[in-house]
């Protein structure tokens, strides 16, 4: 079984965006810069080498919104072992695989796909390191 081990949601003000999570709930943000296209961290849980110590906790990140993309919409990150199957699965099961796996420095393959109901979610094959315990600002 693949996890949902992170979720992401785009933005249009990022210093509106990081203060209304940061007030409301406590949350950790980082914005990665314009290299990694001012992806911004967002720490939810404690988290340590290993990633969030609480079982079933996720962190997740934000992008800023980009009229040239589809289903700008809060989504999840499932956690796959090969995502060229995992990519091959999702066609062969209905949905649509959104262009070829990029690699995230330091992260890992990364693609998006929209499923049989309309819904934008992503897949990752991490690195075999702690792909996800970023400093918190």
């Amino acid at each position: 079984m693949d996890p949902v081990v992170h979720f992401e949601m785009p933005y249009e003000n990022q210093d509106r965006m990081a203060s209304f999570y940061e007030s409301a709930f406590g949350w950790q943000t980082k914005n990665l810069g314009q290299e990694m296209g001012n992806y911004v961290i967002a720490t939810t849980t404690e988290t340590d080498e290993a990633g969030p110590k609480r079982p079933g906790a996720i962190n997740g990140g934000f992008y800023p919104k980009n009229p040239e993309w589809p289903a700008q919409h809060p989504s999840v990150v499932i956690a796959v072992t090969d995502i060229k199957e995992s990519s091959r699965k999702v066609s062969e099961s209905g949905g649509q695989v959104l262009g070829e796996p990029m690699e995230i420095p330091g992260v890992g393959q990364y693609v998006s796909f929209i499923d049989t109901e309309g819904n934008r979610v992503s897949m990752l094959q991490p690195v075999p390191q702690n792909w996800h315990a970023p400093d918190a600002k």
